[in-house]
Formats: structure tokens, sequence, C-alpha cells
């Protein structure tokens, strides 16, 4: 029934739809009548008492769509259903294809309103418009998702079968107030998400990432492992990138720990940005790496593609799944491995997950300065363990000592993230990697984030507390990048604020 959004649309309907669509003249009609089944009480005479949407003014329509934003009735759904069903018979989905989204969205809006009045629905200006627009985001869009798209607040969409759905809002889940029609639309939906990277979701291949336009990151786990219908998760990107300076207006990070993540960033340092789930690892990824030079060449290697970089010569490298015989599968170690062969001058990867931190270690220690990766971690301490294990997964044969001599000599900075129970977000380390004593690695906090207590409003408070580090580990490196003076002052001027608090 639905097609790929924009040029694709029509691509997976039915072959009944395709003879219904197959039957109608060249020209697109606006709505044939013989193909509307209409109800003995129908009348083929305009209702006055039913206005045209044209006829009212915008701003009368806009505060009946707002008034009208209130759980949907199955009664709704219904009439949806039927008035889809007329549409779907009516219109040639083919030629719909070759239109501009506008013009389709357009010629879709007219056939619907015909429809409504012949079939004499008693439809209120809220209903009749949202009808209008939740017809139009499933023929052209992605259904009941749209709404939660347009919106830059959520962080989150998370959809439990076809019923359930919940946002992220503020750190904080709430229910989304959308329903899907039924569980096979929910899976249409899902479909043309992931069809658009070339990837699929079925009952043989149930499990997929992948990504919106935007870059929002996409997780899709079908039937028959999701028992209640396919589970939606959809992590969210906003139009306007974050940078380091709308970190520091959120009281993520001081403005002296800022500034010198921009000299981590632009002096090369390797940096490992470790955190759990939600807490900010790809946004901090990409504001550092806004502190790149431009003449830099870059290669990003993830698992669905979704970084940002606003560097003009950066090569985006994806990997992919097996197809349906479970062949030709390219793992994140085949393409870190590749970039070793790119002359990359930086190499970045999304999140390290596997035995792949084992090439991108070795291209850090390898002349490859400024790389960097997320992992998944709670701790610096817990990070560094996280590589070992990883290393160990791989399959390789090598003592702890020499996988901790690898990991001294390739990373130089972790950043730890969190995200706090009240739902805020903070860079709770700046933590350099020194050397080793004996068998352990030892490292030094530049920042710690130190927790004080909650408001009266059940918001954590806390401050970033500078050590007092006098000479970070890569002043040598900040001195022949010509940052040592910046250095020294954000140093100074954090250990006097410490100081102040």
């Amino acid at each position: 029934m639905f097609g790929k959004r924009g040029d694709n649309i029509g691509e997976n309907h039915s072959p009944s739809n395709e003879a219904s669509s197959s039957s109608l003249a060249e020209e697109f009609k606006p709505v044939d009548v013989s193909k509307i089944e209409a109800k003995p009480e129908d009348s083929l005479l305009p209702d006055v008492s039913s206005p045209s949407l044209a006829d009212i003014p915008p701003a009368v329509v806009e505060q009946s769509v707002r008034s009208a934003k209130k759980e949907k009735s199955e009664d709704y759904y219904d009439t949806k259903t039927n008035v889809f069903a007329a549409l779907i018979d009516t219109i040639d989905l083919g030629q719909l294809a070759e239109m501009e989204s506008e013009v389709a969205r357009e010629e879709i809006r007219d056939i619907v309103n015909d429809i409504i009045a012949i079939k004499n629905l008693a439809m209120s200006i809220a209903e009749q418009e949202e009808l209008l627009e939740d017809i139009c985001n499933d023929v052209l869009g992605y259904g009941p998702l749209e709404p939660l798209l347009a919106r830059d607040d959520i962080a989150d969409i998370m959809i439990n079968g076809a019923k359930t759905s919940f946002i992220e809002v503020d750190g904080k889940v709430e229910e989304a107030g959308i329903r899907f029609r039924d569980n096979s639309q929910l899976m249409n939906i899902c479909q043309r998400i992931v069809s658009q990277v070339g990837r699929r979701v079925d009952e043989s291949s149930p499990i997929c990432d992948a990504r919106l336009p935007d870059g929002s990151r996409v997780n899709v786990i079908a039937p028959p492992l999701a028992i209640d219908g396919a589970a939606l998760t959809i992590r969210k990107f906003k139009k306007d990138k974050l940078t380091l300076d709308q970190l520091v207006k959120f009281g993520s990070i001081t403005p002296e720990g800022a500034q010198i993540l921009q000299i981590i960033g632009r002096v090369r340092c390797n940096v490992v940005i470790s955190g759990g789930t939600g807490s900010g690892k790809t946004t901090l990824l990409n504001c550092l790496t806004k502190y790149i030079d431009e003449d830099e060449r870059i290669i990003t290697c993830e698992d669905s593609a979704e970084l940002q970089l606003q560097q003009p010569h950066v090569v985006r490298l994806e990997t992919r799944p097996p197809n349906l015989e479970g062949e030709g599968q390219i793992t994140m170690t085949d393409l870190v491995k590749n970039c070793l062969r790119m002359r990359p001058e930086r190499i970045i990867v999304g999140e390290v997950r596997g035995p792949e931190v084992f090439d991108l270690l070795q291209a850090m220690n390898t002349g490859h300065d400024g790389s960097m990766g997320t992992i998944h971690a709670n701790t610096p301490r817990e990070c560094l363990s996280r590589m070992e294990s990883m290393i160990a997964m791989g399959g390789y044969n090598l003592p702890a000592k020499t996988v901790r001599e690898i990991i001294v000599g390739s990373v130089d900075v972790i950043v730890q993230a969190a995200r706090l129970r009240d739902g805020s977000r903070r860079i709770t380390h700046i933590t350099e990697v020194i050397g080793l004593e004996g068998d352990v690695i030892t490292t030094q906090d530049l920042f710690v984030y130190k927790l004080e207590g909650e408001d009266a409003n059940g918001k954590l408070v806390g401050k970033h507390v500078s050590t007092g580090i006098g000479r970070p580990q890569f002043w040598d490196r900040a001195r022949y990048y010509g940052e040592e003076a910046r250095l020294a002052a954000a140093l100074e001027a954090s250990e006097d604020n410490s100081g102040e608090e």
C-alpha cells in the first residue's frame, strides 16, 4: 500500500492497488465518483452546514487543530481507513510518484476533500484538517511518526507495537499519544525507512539499524522477535547542531573546560569519548570535530552514518549487513582496516563495540594522530577495562601488559559524559592517560564534576572542579601547535574558579 518517501512512492503497493490505478486515464483525475461507495443516505449535494476549509480563516483552522490534538477515537480510525481505501482506489500511485512532494500533497488533499463531501461524513473543521494531514503523511511520509519527527524538542521516539508509543523530552520519558492503524502499517513504515539506506527488515532479518535522511539513528526489531509488533526506536538529531558554547550555556561543562576540549581537538590528541546510553557521546564527538582543520582528510566509520562533520574533506563509510544468503557482510573491523589504505589524517569511529578497537588503537599509534571514537562505559577507568576486554573478544592472543602498553601508547584523553537521573547531561571527567606503573594504567583528571545535591525542583546541583594539574601530558603537543598560551590561560582560570567555589 505504501511506497517510499518522496520519489519512490508506489513501489510497495499491493497488486490490487496496481489494478485499480492502471484502469485510470493517463491524466491524474481528482475523483472518480463511481469508485466511491456511497451509503443510501449519502447526498451528492453540498452540505451547507460543513463549510469548505478554503472558506475558513487560517488562524481559526490552526486553533481548531490544536484543540483537537487529543487521543483519537476508534471512530476516527475507522473513518480514516474508509477514506484511505477510497483514495487508493481513486488515484494513480505511479503518476503520484513522479510529482514533487508539495504538488502530490495538494492533489491528495483535494481528492480527500471530495471523498469526504461525497460520503457526507460528519466531521468538524479540525477533524477534517487532521484527517487530511494524517492521510498525506501515510502516503508521502512516515505516517503517525511525522508530527513527532517535526518536533525539535524530542530526543528519542520509542514505538512498542502499533498501539503504544513514548517519547523523551528534556530527559524524561512520556507517552507520545500516537498510534498506528495496525501492526501491518507499522511494519510498512519501518520497511520504508530502512529501504532508503539499502537495508531490509522482515522475518528472515528481524533486526536492522538504519538512519533517516537528517542523520537520525533508527533501530527496528520485528516479529517474531518482537512479540507485540515491531519495536521502532529513533534517536533524533537536532536540526541545529550543538556546539561547545551551547554545552557551556546548558551547564554541561564550564567555559574553561570547553576551551581545553577545543585545544584537545585542535592539537590532534587521540580522544575516546566514554558514556552510557543517551549520555550525549555522539553530540560531544560532533562538537569536538568542529575544531579539526579544514585541510585535513577525515574518514568516518559507522554502523549507521550519523556524524555531521562540517569539514570539506570527509569520507563517510558505513557497515553493511549480510544478504539473504548470509554473504556480503562488511564489518566495522573491515572498514577500519581499509581506512589505513585511504591516506587518512584522522580516523573517526562512530561507536567502538568490539574487536575493531584493536585496529583503531593501531591506527592511533601509527601516525594517525587526532583520531576519535566513542565507547559505552560509565567511568574513564571502566573505559580502559572495556577496551582490554574488546581486544580479548577479537581473539588476539596477547599478554595483558602488551595490550595495556598499546592502549597507553594510543589514547591521550578520555572524555566522560553522563546522563544524570534528573535527565540532565554533564561532562563528568576530562582524563589523561599517562602511562604504566607495573601492570596498571595510570591516569590523571584535568576536570571532574562533583555532585552536591538537588534543589527544591528536583534538579541535581553540582559543579565542575579543576584538579589543579599545572601541565597536562599534552603540553608539548599544544606548544607545537601554538596553543600553549591559550591552554595555560584556561588551566589558570579554571583553578581560580575552583578556588572561588
